[in-house]
């Protein structure tokens, strides 16, 4: 039996992927060589990061205002890039807070000599986001950062808000997972291994207008250095580049595009959301309205159980559904190449679990 991978990164990736990358892995495109081999100044490669941006580009329903950009780094670089790049030493940038993503990109961007203000009203972030409005928004900030799926909490905004101030958002859990609206936004960035295919690769997407001449950053940190090379200032990560070619080419050809997608991932996280909220025994202690699609948590209240539940699943060749290390909770990743297969199947490992529990342990704790 193959194993499903609930990680929240690197997550699963599609069989069909897997098979192609298998097939021409000693030769890409009749070339004789591997892709991990071939020169990334080579024709085969810089085709390659063409078609790559360009797939991007059309998924995502960006216009020539926008240029993509094919990093490395992973998202936790871009905490420093972004302020680098779409602000001034002295600016002030804005930041939510929510949770512990978002708390190192605020942290990041303190070391960046930038004014940086925390804004949104009081929640516990754990359980729900902050309102963020004009109310608690300045109105003169370079920009307002936000993650837009909190994958340790559990939490993920849907609406972004309109405040007048141009949003930078980390989409690195949830792009290409629903057809994002992206009207107020100047920048969004992703590392891959969740969605869009391999660690290594960092995708950023930033409209031309906000990108400022900062002479003063090492060029490796300028967003202008890799957009005037076309993502090859320097040696890219290319295996990575060509799985997210693949992963692209099997979201439009095998799924149908982003919309059909958005589609599967609801189903995905209505299944699971209801096997947890009609347990006796497991919870989510996210609110309805805050709830993530991608990364769904839930526990039994018990770290022993949790634990239990975790090593129960492993028997049954389910992974990664322990929780983010800084939560004694549970979690679940339903990425694009999560089946709904593979979350019935899950919650019949919950259903089949508690009712061991009921007869088996006198330590579980129920609701």
């Amino acid at each position: 039996m193959t194993t499903i991978n609930f990680s929240a990164g690197p997550g699963a990736l599609p069989k069909s992927v897997l098979k192609q990358i298998q097939s021409e892995l000693f030769s890409y495109k009749n070339s004789g060589a591997s892709v991990m081999e071939l020169s990334h100044r080579s024709s085969e490669i810089i085709e390659l990061i063409e078609e790559t941006v360009e797939g991007f580009k059309r998924l995502l329903e960006l216009d020539d205002d926008w240029e993509v950009m094919l990093l490395q780094g992973g998202g936790t670089l871009q905490f420093s890039m972004v302020p680098l790049n779409l602000s001034r030493e002295g600016d002030l940038i804005e930041y939510a807070d929510t949770g512990y993503w978002s708390k190192k990109a605020i942290n990041e961007a303190k070391l960046c000599k930038r004014k940086v203000s925390v804004v949104g009203f009081g929640s516990d972030i754990d359980t729900s986001l902050p309102v963020i409005d004009s109310a608690c928004t300045s109105g003169s900030a370079r920009y307002l950062h936000l993650c837009s799926n909190n994958t340790v909490e559990g939490t993920q905004f849907r609406d972004f808000p309109d405040i007048g101030t141009p949003l930078v958002l980390d989409v690195s859990s949830d792009m290409l997972s629903y057809r994002m609206n992206l009207d107020n936004v100047s920048c969004i960035y992703a590392h891959a291994q969740k969605n869009i295919g391999l660690s290594g690769l960092t995708v950023v997407a930033v409209r031309k207008k906000y990108i400022l001449e900062n002479n003063d950053i090492p060029q490796l940190l300028q967003y202008r250095s890799h957009i005037e090379s076309k993502s090859n200032y320097h040696t890219p990560p290319v295996f990575s580049i060509y799985v997210a070619n693949l992963m692209q080419k099997w979201l439009e050809n095998e799924i149908g595009g982003v919309a059909a997608m958005e589609e599967i991932n609801n189903q995905k996280a209505k299944l699971l959301y209801d096997s947890i909220d009609a347990s006796n025994m497991f919870r989510c202690p996210v609110g309805v309205n805050y709830r993530s699609k991608m990364n769904i948590v839930f526990t039994t209240g018990h770290e022993e159980t949790d634990d239990k539940f975790v090593a129960f699943c492993k028997e049954r060749n389910i992974i990664g559904v322990a929780g983010h290390r800084s939560q004694k909770r549970l979690r679940a990743s339903l990425y694009n190449a999560v089946t709904i297969e593979d979350v019935k199947a899950l919650t019949e490992v919950i259903s089949l679990f508690e009712k061991q529990a009921y007869v088996y342990s006198s330590h579980a704790q129920f609701k």
